[in-house]
């Protein structure tokens, strides 16, 4: 019972309205034919090999697919792109881009695919739906040999680039568990 003066608080204000997890997509992008052009797809692979995800995230192979990519990125609200960067610094750094650092993504223009995040990206605002992104970025040792393999030195950084894109998975409100029963995810 209410005392007098007291204000009554409507329902919906006392409860949250809704207690969905968000819609995640890891996606992994670039050119495989071109060694660490596809260290984002390797490392997509690798993932789904090595650990369970929750039922809201799921990862993908983005490969070069540039535009066609907007219906699966409309419908996540978050999206986790792990990608070659062409950022300056020495091969193997990780960057973490967002916001206006996403301009820093690699398109890699002089590959086969031509596809730019940032535009897709800018695309799907326009239709209406742009999740909120981050780019877990590494910066190649070579991106022009034509090989199927990432490089020995890229495969060493395979473990940074897992434990930061797995962090950013548990921050976009995801959750996984190794495969292995001994914690590697192996």
């Amino acid at each position: 019972m209410r005392e007098p003066g007291q204000r009554r608080v409507p329902v919906f204000w006392r409860y949250p309205m809704h207690d969905t997890v968000p819609k995640i997509l890891v996606l992994g992008v670039g050119n495989i034919l071109y060694t660490d052009e596809g260290v984002g797809v390797r490392a997509v692979e690798t993932l789904l090999s090595r650990y369970r995800f929750s039922d809201n995230v799921t990862l993908m192979d983005g490969g070069t697919l540039g535009m066609r990519l907007m219906d699966p990125i409309m419908q996540c609200e978050k999206l986790i792109v792990i990608d070659a960067v062409l950022g300056g610094d020495e091969p193997g750094s990780v960057y973490l881009l967002t916001g206006e650092d996403l301009r820093k993504s690699l398109a890699f223009k002089n590959s086969m695919h031509q596809s730019d995040l940032v535009d897709t990206l800018i695309c799907c605002g326009l239709a209406g739906s742009r999740p909120e992104a981050v780019v877990v970025g590494v910066e190649p040792f070579d991106y022009q040999t034509m090989a199927v393999d990432i490089t020995p030195q890229m495969a060493e950084k395979m473990p940074v680039i897992f434990e930061v894109a797995l962090e950013e998975i548990k921050k976009a409100g995801g959750d996984y568990e190794p495969l292995s029963p001994d914690g590697d995810g192996a």
